[in-house]
């Protein structure tokens, strides 16, 4: 159960939130977000 809710906080909090340096700083959620923002516009 302890490994379920550290896995669950690695890939919610820590991946999705933390600033990813190939995605120009941004969080992976917020990269996601402008990339299909940009591709509508398109």
């Amino acid at each position: 159960m302890r490994t379920k809710k550290f896995r669950e906080y690695i890939e919610i909090f820590y991946n999705r939130q933390r600033r990813q340096k190939k995605l120009g700083h941004l969080p992976s959620a917020a990269f996601k977000r402008k990339y299909y923002k940009r591709q509508r516009i398109a």
